[in-house]
C-alpha cells in the first residue's frame, strides 16, 4: 500500500465556486507552508463521524475545542503511554484529522510511570466522580444561559441618577465581554467532555484485548454484547417521550389530537382547550428542560435544531408511539432483555476460563469497562446536546442584535464567522455605535452571503477521503474503533471502490451489534428523511445519531457507511438490541431503497438478497 498515496493537501483543487473558502477558518486550522514538511509526513482522513458536512465557521468552534481537550487528556493529564493527540486541518470546508504517531521511547516510559496512578483509581470511584462531573457540567450550562447579550445598542443608554451612580460600562463593552465569556464557557465545557471519555474507550480496548487473548476467535459483536445494557442520560429523552405517549394513550381525546396529521403548534393549541389536554401539556412542560434539549441530528451543527425548537420532530415520534400502542406493541427499550442477553454471554465465556489468574484478569477488565463505559453515552447528552442547544440559542441572541443594528440580514448569518473573527465584528459594530451617528461598518452582510454560497458549493463537492501516504497497516486503535478507518477501507479508497453505486452485493464492516435479520432497506442520506422510515425497515445511513433513539425500536437493523465498534451508532444499536453493521464504507451508494437485504451483525456482513425493481 505504501507505493500508493492520496494527494497531498496542496495538490487538491477545489471547485472555482469555492474560491476564498480559506478565509472562513483561522490560519492555524489550515494546511500552510509553515508546516508543510510535518503535514506531508502524516496520514489525514476526513472526520465523517463528527463533521460529515461542510464546516460552518462558527460551528467549527467545537472542533477547535476538542482537538485541545482530547489531546491534552491523553498526552498530559492521564498520560496514556503510547498515545498522542489528534491533529486537525481544514481543506475545502471539510475537516481532516490524523492520529499522531507514538512519542519517543523515553517519553513513553515517563508517561507510564504516571499512567497507572492517575487512571485506575478512577474506575474504583467512578460513581461519585460522575456525580461531581454532572453537577459541574450543569452549572456550566446554566452559566452560559445567564450570559447577558444586549438586545440592542440603543440611541442613548437608559436614564440614570448621575447624582448617585454613573454607569460602570456601556452596552458596547457588555457586548464584547458577553461573547468572550460565552467562548470561554464552551471551551471549558469541552474540557469537561473529555474528563473520562478517553478512559472510557481505553477501558473497552483493554477489556476487548483480554477477551481476544482468553477466547481466540471471539467475535467483535460478542465483545460488544458483553458491555451492553446501561441506564444512561442519552436515552432519557426517548424514555420521557415514551412516558408522555403512555400518558396520552390513557386519555382518548389527547391521543386523537396527537395522532392527527397537524403541526405540533396546532396540536398544542387544541390541547389547551380542555382539562386533560392541559394536564398533558403540563407534563410535557416539566420534561422539556433538559430532556427536549436534544439535537434533531448530531448536535454539531446549528441548523439541525433541537426538539425544543423543532417540536414537530418529537411530536412525530409521539404519533408513531401512539399508533403502536393502539396495536398493542411495546414502545420502550427492553433494558431487561439486553441485560439478560449480556449476563448469558458473560456466563458462557466465564465457563471457558481455566485458571484463577485468568479469571481475575477477566473480571478486573470487565468490571472496569462496565463501570466507566457508560460515560460514552452519559456525557454525550449533557455536552453535545443540552450544552450545545444552549450555545446555539445564545449565539442567535448575538445574531438578532446584529440584524437589529442592520449589520447582518438574517440571525443565523452570525454563524458565518469563526470564533476568532467575531471579536472583530463586534468591535467594528461597537466602535461605529460609540462614535455616533452615520458611522459605516465593514460589509459583514456581504461576506456572510458569499460564505453561504461557498458552503453550498462545498456540499456538492466530493473531497478526497484521505491525504498523504497511508501506513502499511492502520493500527491506531481509536482510528479503527471509533472512526472505522481500517486498512481494508483505505485500500478501497485508493482503488476508488467506495462510492460505486450498486457495485457489490456483499458489503463488509464492523460486527457492531449481534443478530441476523432480513428486510427491506431504506436509504436515508439527509437528516429530514428519517420521517420516511417504516416499521421493520432496515435503516441504511451514512452514520446514525444517538438522538434518533425513538426510531431504534421501530427498525429491524441498521447499516452505516462510517463508524467503528465504539462509535455512537454501534453503542446505540447494542443498547436497543438492533443488529448492526457499521463502517461499510459505501452502503448508502451500493444499496437502494427497496432492496431486500440481509444484515449479519455477528460477522459484519450485509448482503443484498434481491434488488428492488
Amino acid at each position: 500500500m505504501s507505493q500508493k498515496r492520496f494527494p497531498y493537501a496542496w495538490e487538491v483543487k477545489v471547485p472555482k465556486e469555492m474560491e476564498g473558502w480559506e478565509e472562513m477558518y483561522p490560519d492555524h486550522r489550515l494546511f500552510t507552508s509553515d508546516r508543510q514538511d510535518w503535514d506531508q509526513d502524516q496520514f489525514w482522513y476526513t472526520d465523517k463521524i463528527h463533521a460529515p458536512d461542510p464546516m460552518v465557521p462558527l460551528d467549527e468552534v467545537f472542533h477547535q475545542a476538542w482537538q485541545i481537550a482530547l489531546s491534552q487528556h491523553t498526552t498530559r493529564i492521564f498520560c496514556i503511554p503510547p498515545a498522542q493527540g489528534i491533529a486537525h486541518r481544514m481543506l475545502g470546508c471539510y475537516l481532516y484529522i490524523t492520529a499522531i504517531a507514538p512519542p519517543p521511547l523515553e517519553i513513553i516510559q515517563a508517561k507510564a510511570e504516571k499512567f497507572g496512578q492517575r487512571t485506575f483509581p478512577v474506575f474504583g470511584h467512578y460513581e461519585e466522580l460522575w456525580g461531581q462531573w454532572r453537577t459541574r457540567q450543569q452549572e456550566l450550562g446554566r452559566e452560559l444561559q445567564a450570559v447577558k447579550v444586549p438586545k440592542e445598542l440603543p440611541q442613548f443608554v437608559p436614564d440614570f441618577d448621575s447624582a448617585t451612580t454613573l454607569p460602570a460600562i456601556g452596552p458596547a463593552q457588555e457586548l464584547i465581554e458577553a461573547f468572550n465569556h460565552a467562548v470561554n464557557i464552551i471551551y471549558r465545557g469541552w474540557q469537561y467532555h473529555f474528563t473520562y471519555l478517553n478512559l472510557s474507550y481505553l477501558a473497552y480496548l483493554m477489556f476487548a484485548d483480554v477477551a481476544r487473548k482468553l477466547f481466540p476467535g471471539i467475535s467483535e459483536s460478542a465483545i460488544g454484547k458483553m458491555v451492553a445494557g446501561a441506564d444512561v442520560s442519552m436515552f432519557r429523552p426517548e424514555e420521557e417521550l415514551c412516558r408522555l405517549a403512555r400518558l396520552a394513550h390513557t386519555r382518548e381525546r389527547v391521543a386523537n389530537i396527537l395522532k392527527a396529521d397537524r403541526s405540533a403548534n396546532a396540536k398544542i393549541e387544541s390541547l389547551r382547550e380542555f382539562e386533560d389536554g392541559r394536564m398533558w401539556l403540563e407534563s410535557l412542560s416539566e420534561v422539556k428542560d433538559p430532556w427536549f434539549m436534544v439535537s434533531c441530528g448530531s448536535g454539531w451543527f446549528h441548523y439541525e435544531g433541537s426538539w425544543i425548537d423543532k417540536l414537530d420532530v418529537p411530536f412525530s415520534y409521539l404519533k408513531g408511539y401512539l399508533e403502536r400502542l393502539d396495536r398493542g406493541e411495546r414502545i420502550e427499550r427492553s433494558l431487561s432483555a439486553i441485560t439478560d442477553a449480556r449476563d448469558a454471554i458473560i456466563a458462557e465465556y466465564r465457563g471457558l476460563i481455566k485458571s484463577d489468574e485468568d479469571r481475575k484478569t477477566f473480571e478486573d477488565a470487565y468490571n472496569n469497562t462496565r463501570t466507566i463505559y457508560r460515560y460514552a453515552e452519559d456525557h454525550l447528552f449533557w455536552v453535545e446536546h443540552w450544552f450545545h442547544t444552549i450555545w446555539f440559542e445564545k449565539m442567535r441572541e448575538f445574531g438578532r442584535l446584529f440584524v437589529k443594528q442592520g449589520v447582518l440580514k438574517e440571525t443565523d448569518d452570525f454563524f458565518m464567522f469563526n470564533r476568532l473573527e467575531i471579536p472583530s465584528l463586534i468591535e467594528d459594530v461597537a466602535t461605529s455605535w460609540a462614535l455616533g451617528e452615520n458611522i459605516p461598518t465593514m460589509k459583514w452582510a456581504e461576506k456572510a452571503e458569499k460564505r453561504k454560497k461557498i458552503l453550498a458549493a462545498a456540499a456538492q463537492w466530493s473531497p478526497p477521503p484521505a491525504l498523504g501516504v497511508p501506513p502499511e497497516v492502520v493500527a491506531e486503535p481509536f482510528t479503527v474503533m471509533l472512526w472505522g478507518v481500517t486498512t481494508e477501507r483505505v485500500t478501497e479508497w485508493l482503488e476508488g471502490a467506495s462510492g460505486q453505486a450498486g457495485s457489490a452485493d456483499e458489503l463488509k464492516g464492523f460486527a457492531s451489534s449481534a443478530g441476523v435479520v432480513e428486510g427491506k432497506a431504506r436509504v436515508l442520506k439527509r437528516l429530514e428523511d428519517i420521517v420516511t422510515l417504516e416499521q421493520d425497515d432496515i435503516m441504511v445511513v451514512p452514520n446514525t445519531n444517538p438522538a434518533w433513539a425513538p426510531i431504534f425500536s421501530k427498525i429491524k437493523a441498521a447499516v452505516t457507511d462510517i463508524g467503528g465498534i465504539t462509535s455512537h451508532a454501534a453503542i446505540v444499536c447494542r443498547e436497543y438490541g438492533v443488529p448492526s453493521v457499521t463502517g461499510t464504507g459505501s452502503a448508502t451508494t451500493a444499496i437502494k431503497t427497496g432492496d431486500w437485504v440481509k444484515v449479519d451483525g455477528d460477522r459484519g456482513l450485509v448482503t443484498i438478497v434481491k434488488r428492488a425493481e
